[in-house]
Formats: structure tokens, sequence, C-alpha cells
């Protein structure tokens, strides 16, 4: 199974070891929901928070309402996580939706 994901760098410069970081973090989706189709990557900065402001949003494609989650950290590894743990709670919801078919 192919995945696809699409990384968009917003006002921030793009890196290599954040992209290899997330395709990462998304392949172990890829691989315990076999129904998903691909993902967009957002990462932008929020000049005006200075604690945080490093916001990563990721949207999923998969039959039915496509799913999307943001977080807004310090750094973007830990935006990342943040928004991949929100989805998988999205998608567990959503697998139970497609089990009582």
């Amino acid at each position: 199974m192919i995945m696809t994901v699409n990384f968009e760098y917003v006002g921030v410069d793009v890196s290599e070891t954040l992209t290899a970081f997330t395709k990462e973090k998304l392949e172990k989706l890829f691989n315990r929901y076999e129904f998903l189709i691909s993902a967009t990557v957002h990462f932008k900065k929020e000049e005006s928070q200075h604690d945080s402001g490093k916001i990563c949003n990721i949207e999923l494609s998969l039959p039915g309402p496509r799913i999307f989650a943001t977080s807004n950290e310090r750094n973007y590894e830990v935006a990342v996580k943040e928004t991949i743990n929100d989805l998988e709670r999205q998608l567990k919801k959503r697998k139970q939706v497609y089990k009582t078919y």
C-alpha cells in the first residue's frame, strides 16, 4: 500500500528531518488503519505566540468525511505527535462506526 503525504511549509523553512519524522509517524497510522487514502500536512509559525507558535495541521483522506487535527506547540516534533494522537483518537471512533455495518 502506497502512502501519499503532501507537505506544505507556510512561512517555515522546509525541513527534511521534520518531513521524515512526520512520515514515520504517519506510516504507523496508515499501517493500522488500512482505509486511509492520503494525508496533507501543513507546518506554519505563529509569530505572535512566544512560548508556542509551531503549528502542525494534518488532514487525512479516507472514505466518508475527512479527519482533521491541529496542534500548536513550542516545537514541531511535539506538535506532530500531538496532532497524530488526536487523529488516532478520531480514527478509533471512525473504525467503530465501520465495524457496525
